[in-house]
């Protein structure tokens, strides 16, 4: 059963970070998402961040074998999970709009 969750665990990183790649490469985001997100490169980086962290996180965590004292370690990877998903919120909202020139107009 664990050797199933492990295969799991990997297909569903994986195509997270293939994902947030391709958004971070070519600005693609998938369709069930695409109207909502208005940076899809700063959106790629935090879906390529939250899978790294969430690699980090399940395999020294749950499914993997450190010993306890290491527990600061997969913590470390839900930490960067946490960054990815604000990386990820951030990019829903609007950029910010360029500066008016402030010189004499003629």
């Amino acid at each position: 059963m664990h050797s199933i969750l492990v295969i799991l665990a990997v297909l569903a990183v994986t195509a997270l970070a293939v994902m947030g790649g391709a958004a971070t490469a070519t600005g693609w985001v998938p369709p069930w998402g695409g109207y909502r997100i208005l940076r899809p490169r700063l959106w790629g980086s935090g879906m390529v961040v939250s899978a790294v962290g969430m690699a980090a996180f399940m395999f020294l965590g749950p499914l993997g074998d450190l010993p306890p004292a290491y527990a600061s370690i997969p913590l470390a990877g839900m930490g960067a999970y946490l960054v990815g998903l604000l990386l990820q919120t951030l990019a829903r909202r609007p950029g910010r709009a360029p500066r008016a020139p402030t010189g004499p107009v003629s």
